[in-house]
């Protein structure tokens, strides 16, 4: 059985203020296999993060269905962790405390929210910042927080919605190594979200294109490259001539997408 089924899933929202409907989603299908690392290609207003918020049970499609593990999904739930690019951590919460946040609500005892939080702070590399305030962090450390309270659920699937896209670019491509560490040793399914060509091709081993709004699929490229990876392969040959491939397909969208 496939791990997630994304069926003929089609979006349209109403217009504003009585104006024309908006389609952001033609029929989409997907089938993704568990363990996958699939990141999602587009130009802006494609559908991408539609298409993830459906997924999440955050938005719901005006046709089709969305199955994982064989169940139609209807609502958020446990099984599937969201990151957002927006830090979305809670500002009265500490950074152990925002991480536990999912194991309280889901009534594990104290000791095993402390462990578990303790595991992931040495993981994410937050080790000292325990009992700071997200105010008191950077955007890679709050992001890393992030991060550490989708997992510290053990979520069977992590859904990321651009969540480097307002790092610098050194403190990006740390946390692409430190996401894809986590990936490497868990085996996670990933569906991941992102404007950036390398970052597509860096983390996954699928790579999603899709097109112009409407959005639909318009490439679903195998990513063939070892494990584990180390950022000297962006340099490598390999990856040079995925960007390339990748670079036409994603220009070719967003320039239809001006022309609208």
């Amino acid at each position: 059985m496939k791990k997630l089924v994304i069926q003929d899933v089609s979006r349209t929202f109403p217009g504003h203020r009585g104006g024309a409907p908006v389609r952001a989603l033609q029929p989409t299908t997907l089938e993704v296999e568990t363990n996958d690392f699939i990141t999602i290609l587009g130009p802006s207003g494609c559908g991408k993060s539609t298409l993830l918020r459906i997924v999440a049970g955050l938005d719901h499609p005006t046709s089709g269905t969305v199955t994982m593990d064989g169940r139609e999904i209807t609502r958020p739930g446990p099984d599937r962790g969201m990151v957002f690019q927006s830090y979305t951590l809670f500002p009265w919460l500490t950074v152990e405390q925002n991480i536990m946040f999912g194991l309280a609500e889901r009534g594990r005892p104290p000791a095993e929210q402390k462990d578990v939080a303790a595991s992931f702070i040495e993981r994410m590399g937050l080790k000292g910042f325990e009992h700071h305030w997200p105010k008191q962090l950077s955007g890679g450390m709050q992001q890393r927080t992030a991060i550490a309270r989708a997992l510290a659920n053990d979520p069977d699937m992590l859904l990321l919605d651009e969540p480097f896209g307002a790092l610098d670019n050194q403190t990006r491509a740390l946390m692409q190594e430190l996401l894809l560490g986590i990936w490497e040793r868990d085996r996670k399914t990933v569906l991941f979200v992102t404007h950036d060509i390398e970052e597509a091709i860096f983390l996954a081993n699928r790579c999603i294109v899709m097109s112009a709004r409407p959005g639909r699929i318009k490439a679903d490229i195998a990513i063939d490259l070892p494990h584990p990876r180390h950022y000297t392969l962006k340099t490598s040959p390999a990856f040079s001539e995925l960007k390339a491939r990748l670079t036409e397909e994603i220009r070719a969208e967003a320039v239809l997408a001006a022309a609208h």
